[in-house]
């Protein structure tokens, strides 16, 4: 039985990583000072949880990025109808500098970075049994954080190509206090995801194979395949997420709808946010439910051109409801429910496309997850049927605009490469940090 860990920050380490926000004393986000001695254990694995609670807030895996990933790639299957500003500018298109979203998805990040630095810098302190385990906790926490804003930040991973385009800042110290350190340039895409796929690599060898609700060595291995899929590196995408399948430790679960609305990780679940009534934000609910169950106004809807696309016997299509006047998804409609953030279901679709890819057949991967949605096998399967089954499979799940990127698509009529697809760098990090240039068109 794996027991549960609710990611409270300690106090103390609340108040290491408090940033400064006063208008005259502007600290880039990614200096975010401390002055609790990581002198022992106790506080080490205290500031570890920490680095957990930042991970989860609303502007990372709290929900933010998944909404915002499917809000910039809607292309008429889901509407924002909202009173925010900051996702509409997003859904629209119409980003500013100054976007709310976009600043504190950068915040967040860079707090959690901090927080994972601090801890690698302190692993001496820790008992030798644990050791390894902290340190691969906190280099997957810094892997995740750093994926999550480089995929918004800078243009997306060309397979092939030099990879220099402008990416995000890498601080790999912890931050103590302001100085020259404290004011990075940008680092190009390709050093961003060497460092990412570094931190993964390690992470794995480190990790525990079950480490209950925390990252454990196949969460590793499952963002890795998750990266190299992005990167269009499909035999080590293949590799990595063949190492979680072959593991036994996880299994889909039969019905789809129960994988989702959970307060306990399930048996697919891979890595998830953990939520309860005291503890943890779930802003999907916030955003794709209704009232009645404990969401806003139902800012997000399920338009025609989506459920178009299923075969109406797809339990996946059932799974849809209408509320508030308009079709929802029932993933993220109960509030306080744990995100699934990576689970088995993907891992299958991954190891299914690299397959295809390469001429071998992807019959037994499509159809775990295609049957499981009660529908018929299909033998001779394409690539065409494995990405329209990932599109199904994980819709609202935050692999929109991302997999748009990589497969050179469209959305909105904007070509996959446009510069609107790309976040701003914050206007606020503008102006604390001079040697941080802006993206094309903010």
């Amino acid at each position: 039985m794996k027991k549960n860990i609710y990611f409270l920050i300690p106090f103390a380490a609340a108040l290491i990583f408090a940033a400064c926000d006063k208008k005259l004393d502007i600290e880039p986000a990614q200096s975010i000072s401390e002055n609790l001695a990581l002198d022992n254990d106790a506080n080490v694995k205290s500031v570890l949880l920490g680095a957990y609670d930042a991970i989860s807030s609303g502007s990372l895996l709290g929900g933010n990025a998944v909404r915002d990933a499917e809000l910039m790639g809607a292309n008429g299957e889901i509407r924002w109808v909202g009173t925010f500003t900051s996702p509409r500018e997003i859904f629209n298109h119409s980003m500013i500098a100054e976007n709310g979203d976009a600043e504190s998805r950068w915040t967040a990040a860079y707090k959690t970075i901090n927080i994972c630095n601090n801890v690698l810098d302190a692993l001496a302190v820790v008992k030798s049994d644990d050791r390894s385990r902290v340190e691969g906790e906190a280099r997957f926490l810094r892997a995740m954080s750093y994926f999550t804003i480089i995929r918004f930040f800078g243009k997306n991973y060309e397979a092939g190509g030099a990879n220099t385009q402008p990416g995000v800042p890498l601080v790999l110290r912890p931050t103590r206090g302001i100085d020259d350190t404290s004011f990075p340039t940008r680092n190009t895409v390709k050093e961003v995801y060497d460092q990412i796929l570094d931190d993964l690599s390690k992470a794995q060898t480190l990790l525990p194979d079950d480490n209950g609700t925390a990252a454990g060595k196949y969460a590793a291995a499952a963002l890795s395949a998750r990266v190299y899929l992005q990167m269009g590196n499909y035999a080590a995408a293949r590799m990595q997420a063949n190492e979680v399948i072959a593991s036994g430790l996880y299994s889909l679960k039969s019905n789809f709808e129960t994988e989702f609305n959970n307060e306990d990780n399930t048996s697919e679940d891979i890595f998830a946010m953990q939520v309860s009534n005291q503890d943890g934000d779930n802003n999907l609910v916030t955003f794709y439910s209704i009232p009645a169950y404990g969401g806003r106004d139902g800012d997000i809807e399920i338009e025609p051109s989506h459920l178009a696309l299923y075969d109406t016997l797809d339990t996946r299509y059932l799974a849809h409801y209408e509320g508030a006047g308009a079709i929802r998804t029932s993933k993220w409609r109960d509030q306080y429910k744990n995100i699934p953030v990576i689970r088995l279901a993907e891992m299958y679709l991954i190891r299914a496309e690299c397959d295809v890819r390469a001429g071998s057949s992807a019959d037994d991967d499509y159809n775990a997850t295609h049957t499981r949605a009660g529908l018929a096998p299909k033998s001779g399967v394409t690539l065409a049927d494995v990405l329209l089954e990932r599109r199904l499979e994980l819709a609202h799940e935050g692999h929109r605009i991302h997999d748009i990127k990589r497969l050179k698509g469209t959305t909105d009529g904007l070509n996959y490469d446009d510069p609107k697809l790309v976040f701003p760098i914050p206007a606020r990090e503008i102006e604390a940090n001079s040697k941080l240039t802006q993206n094309e068109g903010y």
